[in-house]
């Protein structure tokens, strides 16, 4: 007998007469406007212009979205091109696939640009949007539970995930209950976010170190989650590739913190007693 389960959503898509409203979409542009908000609020706070924030998420988000599918249809290319492929559903945003480590790659410089415009260094900005970033990876992996995508292995858990049997992938077809890997990524990214606004206000970080903490703590997190998943991914030395993205990205981020540690101890002794936003 079943205790205990996560029903999966009995759809994913509404109607507006011929205009379809999507979940997916909806989580993505909650949490951007979440990401606007806080980031919006810590700006602030450390003496900036709060509408210097909107100026420059109309350049990041665009560059954002883009990197994020970019980067899935490039490590993914088997699942759009090839014989009995679709190419034109690389296009299709809407059904899933936006890669992280894209989004901010090209987020970063779509912020770049907005930061240029108004005179800001984007290492400043990274740190005050870095929160907010995270926030919005929270909610944006809502998106992944209404298309029921991206799940976990098989689990027997209290808190297992139901996926209807068109979603189950191949080998999987009388499997009912998986590891609701959406769910885990958000409550990390949730605790991540309530981690940066810690450091943030216990050490005052600058110089785009909060922004690498981020970095450390998400790509920490996204290594065991990503060992639970069994979705489609291709593989390099028996590991999924976005687990030495990962690697690498927290490598990069370590490095940097360890570079930059006597410009912090430095930064600390001049801003003692300053508001740390």
């Amino acid at each position: 007998m079943v205790l205990a389960y996560l029903p999966s959503p009995s759809q994913g898509v509404w109607h507006l007469g011929p205009v379809p409203i999507r979940a997916y979409a909806l989580c993505i542009i909650a949490g951007i406007f979440a990401a606007v908000w806080l980031t919006r609020r810590r700006w602030a706070a450390r003496g900036g212009v709060a509408d210097d924030i909107a100026d420059i998420a109309v350049w990041a988000v665009p560059f954002g979205l883009l990197g994020g599918r970019l980067y899935h249809v490039i490590t993914d290319p088997e699942l759009y091109f090839g014989a009995g492929r679709e190419p034109i559903r690389a296009l299709y945003v809407w059904d899933g696939g936006l890669g992280i480590p894209g989004a901010v790659a090209l987020g970063a410089f779509g912020a770049w640009l907005g930061c240029r415009r108004r005179g800001i260094k984007l290492a400043d900005f990274a740190d005050a949007a870095a929160p907010g970033l995270v926030l919005a990876q929270a909610m944006g992996r809502w998106g992944n539970y209404f298309n029921q995508e991206l799940f976990g292995g098989p689990t027997s858990l209290p808190w297992k995930l139901l996926i209807d049997p068109a979603h189950r992938p191949p080998g999987y077809e009388n499997v009912a209950f998986y590891h609701p890997t959406f769910l885990y990524e958000s409550l990390w990214d949730v605790g991540v976010m309530a981690l940066l606004l810690w450091l943030d206000r216990r050490y005052r970080l600058r110089d785009g170190r909060l922004f690498a903490c981020y970095v450390l703590a998400y790509t920490a997190g996204r290594a065991w989650i990503e060992a639970l998943r069994i979705d489609h991914a291709n593989h390099f030395l028996g590991l999924r590739l976005n687990d030495w993205v990962s690697l690498a990205l927290f490598l990069a981020a370590a490095g940097y913190l360890i570079a930059t540690r006597r410009r912090q101890r430095d930064a600390s002794g001049k801003t003692a007693g300053s508001d740390g936003g």
